[in-house]
C-alpha cells in the first residue's frame, strides 16, 4: 500500500512539474466537454420547458368530439372508467347551451350572449386557473365575457333564457353569482362555466319542459334516461391523449385533440437526442484518441525513468498507476473547468431569454445528476484511454535501463 501511495505522489508531482503540458491537457478536455454540456443543457432546458408547458396546460389534455351524438349515462360511466381518463362530463346540445347575461352598474348596463359549458369536481381547466362553482347558480366566466360585462368575481349578474311555445315568446331570469374570472390564456371565447344541472335545466326549458329545481314553468318531462349530444373529456397526461383518441376513433367518433402538437415536441426531443449523440460520439472519440496518444507518448518519453523506478523496488501492479493517475487528474481538473464554463454560459443564456420565459422555466438547464454523470463518464473514459499506456508501463524491463547506463 505504501508503494502505491508513493507512485500516486510521484505521478502527481510529475504532473505538477510539467504544468504547461498538464494545463494544455486540462484545457483540451474542457474545450471538448464544455460545449457538449452547453448543448445538452440547451436541449434539456428547451425540451423540458416545452414539455412542462404541455403538461401544465390542461387544454392539451382535452379530447373534443366533432359533431353531435347520442350518449347515455351508461356510456359516460363506462368511459369514465377507462385508463387515462381524468375527467369527463356530459354536454347538452350546443343550440340549447347558450344564455344571455345582463349586468347593470349604475346607469350603464351590459348584455352578452355566452356559451354554457358544464363543469364539476375534477375539471382540470378550472382547477388550474380558477375554482369549481359549488352552487347551481354560480358561474365562472371566461376573460372575454368578464371584460365585456365589466364584472369581477363576487358580483351578481342576471341570466336570461328564452323560448317560443305555440308562437308565444317566454323568458325566465335567474340570478347568477360570478365565482371567478378565467385568465385570457385559459379560454378564448365568451363562455360561462356552470354546473351540469343548470345546463340540463336550460335545455329542458328551451324544449318546453319545467324545471323543478329552479322553479321554471313548463310541461312535465317524460321519464327515462337522459341522452346528451356531446361531452368534455380530459386525459390524465399528454401520453394518454393519443391512446384515448384512437380508442374513441375506433368506436366511430370524430375526435379533435392536440396530439399532433404533443407529437411535435416529442419528435423534437428525439431529434435533439440523435443530434446530441452524434456530436458527442464524434467529440468523445476524437478526444479519446488524442488523450490515449498523449499519455502513450508521455510514457514512452519517460520509459527510462519508469524503468529506474522498477529497479529501486516498485512492483508492476503499483507502477501501472503512474499514467492512470495523471489521466484521472486531467479528467477531474478538465471536468471542473468545463463545469465552471458551463455554469457561466447557462447564466448568460437564461438571462438573454428571460423575457420569453415564465417563472421556473429555462432555456439552458442541467441538474446536479447530469453533471455527476458527465464527470463519472469522463473519469471512466480517461482511465480507459490510459489503460494501454499502463500496459506499456508494465512491460518496461529494468534490464533495458541497465544496458542504457
Amino acid at each position: 500500500m505504501s508503494g502505491l501511495k508513493t507512485i500516486v505522489r510521484l505521478s502527481l508531482r510529475d504532473y505538477s512539474y510539467e504544468r504547461l503540458l498538464s494545463i494544455c491537457a486540462v484545457m483540451g478536455l474542457a474545450a471538448i466537454l464544455a460545449p457538449l454540456l452547453v448543448l445538452f443543457g440547451v436541449k434539456s432546458g428547451i425540451i423540458n420547458t416545452m414539455v412542462d408547458r404541455l403538461v401544465k396546460d390542461p387544454r392539451n389534455l382535452e379530447i373534443s368530439p366533432i359533431g353531435s351524438g347520442r350518449y347515455s349515462h351508461k356510456w359516460f360511466s363506462a368511459k369514465g372508467e377507462l385508463p387515462g381518463v381524468a375527467f369527463i362530463i356530459p354536454q347538452t346540445r350546443s343550440i340549447a347551451a347558450t344564455m344571455i347575461l345582463d349586468y347593470k352598474k349604475g346607469d350603464r348596463s351590459h348584455t352578452l350572449a355566452v356559451d354554457l359549458i358544464p363543469t364539476g369536481e375534477g375539471d382540470p381547466l378550472l382547477e388550474k386557473w380558477a375554482k369549481i362553482p359549488v352552487d347551481n347558480t354560480a358561474v365562472v366566466l371566461s376573460a372575454s365575457a368578464g371584460r365585456k360585462l365589466n364584472v369581477s368575481a363576487g358580483q351578481t349578474i342576471i341570466g336570461r333564457v328564452g323560448r317560443s311555445v305555440r308562437g308565444k315568446k317566454e323568458q325566465i331570469k335567474i340570478e347568477l353569482k360570478v365565482a371567478a374570472i378565467l385568465p385570457i390564456e385559459a379560454f378564448s371565447r365568451d363562455a360561462a362555466f356552470v354546473r351540469l344541472i343548470l345546463l340540463e335545466a336550460t335545455e329542458d326549458y328551451r324544449d318546453g319542459f319545467a324545471s323543478r329545481g329552479f322553479g321554471w314553468p313548463g310541461k312535465a318531462r317524460q321519464k327515462g334516461p337522459r341522452e346528451y349530444s356531446s361531452f368534455r373529456l380530459y386525459a390524465r397526461s399528454i401520453h394518454d391523449v393519443a391512446e384515448l383518441r384512437d380508442r374513441l376513433t375506433r368506436q366511430g367518433l370524430e375526435i379533435y385533440t392536440r396530439a399532433e402538437e404533443i407529437e411535435v415536441v416529442r419528435g423534437l426531443d428525439r431529434s435533439f437526442n440523435l443530434i446530441f449523440r452524434l456530436i458527442a460520439i464524434v467529440a468523445v472519440c476524437g478526444y479519446f484518441a488524442s488523450m490515449a496518444s498523449n499519455i502513450l507518448a508521455n510514457v514512452n518519453r519517460k520509459s527510462r525513468h519508469l524503468g529506474i523506478t522498477r529497479l529501486i523496488g516498485f512492483s508492476t501492479k503499483n507502477i501501472v498507476w503512474f499514467p492512470i493517475v495523471q489521466s484521472m487528474a486531467t479528467s477531474i481538473l478538465g471536468t471542473g473547468l468545463a463545469t465552471c464554463l458551463y455554469l457561466i454560459s447557462e447564466l448568460i443564456i437564461n438571462r438573454l431569454f428571460s423575457q420569453y420565459l415564465s417563472k421556473g422555466e429555462y432555456v439552458c438547464r442541467l441538474s446536479i445528476d447530469h453533471l455527476i454523470i458527465a464527470f463519472m463518464l469522463t473519469l471512466f473514459l480517461s482511465i480507459l484511454a490510459s489503460s494501454y499506456a499502463a500496459f506499456r508501463v508494465a512491460k518496461i524491463e529494468p534490464s533495458k535501463v541497465i544496458r542504457d547506463v
